[in-house]
């Protein structure tokens, strides 16, 4: 594989300015009119703009995604074919996290059955995280990626090549997955329930 060395620092620098002013709506901001099926896919598509164009339109916003997330009870269903407030901030939610979890571990991630009040809680708190995620991950690409963009300070885990920027990134997000994934395992469990199992193991 080949990559031009200035194409690839323009496009890092492009993405990081967009990352920088990009954030998710706010709950306020939500549409609350109902809306049909279509006009939730365009929607989506306009709140997560970061997404690549591959991604928005084959993997994660199309109507037979948002019809298996309802069939598969991660969101509420539709009322009368019509999407609100509620609906749109769960699609945002579990259109973020598809990106590095499964299904299952979704339905355990974003809770079903909440109030307005305790959803729009839960929803301004991702938007936070999300938010605050992704100023860090700027902060990453910038050291990951300092040989590529010329910056005078480098560390052990900066390169100059584009493979080995690709290689870092998918190592990393494989790390960060089974963390996730990992912690996620441990909810309701005690370090007593964890020796427990680890000795049956044994």
């Amino acid at each position: 594989m080949t990559y031009d060395k200035d194409l690839i620092a323009a496009k890092l620098r492009r993405w990081e300015k967009y990352l920088l002013n990009y954030r998710l709506p706010d709950w306020e901001e939500i549409h609350d009119i109902g809306l049909y099926m279509d006009q939730v896919v365009t929607l989506l598509k306009q709140y997560l703009d970061y997404l690549p164009p591959e991604l928005k339109e084959e993997q994660v916003i199309t109507p037979a995604a948002i019809n298996n997330y309802v069939r598969k009870k991660i969101m509420p269903e539709p009322v009368k074919k019509k999407y609100y407030r509620s609906h749109i901030a769960y699609l945002i939610m579990i259109c973020t996290l598809k990106q590095c979890m499964s299904i299952a571990t979704l339905q355990t991630m974003i809770p079903m059955g909440l109030s307005e009040e305790e959803l729009r809680q839960t929803y301004t708190a991702f938007a936070a995280r999300h938010r605050a995620s992704a100023l860090f991950f700027i902060e990453q690409v910038r050291e990951v990626a300092a040989g590529i963009l010329d910056h005078a300070e480098q560390t052990e885990i900066s390169t100059t090549d584009t493979v080995d920027l690709i290689t870092t990134s998918a190592v990393v997000s494989g790390f960060a997955r089974l963390l996730a994934e990992k912690l996620l395992l441990l909810d309701g469990k005690t370090a007593e329930d964890i020796r427990r199992q680890e000795r049956a193991d044994q």
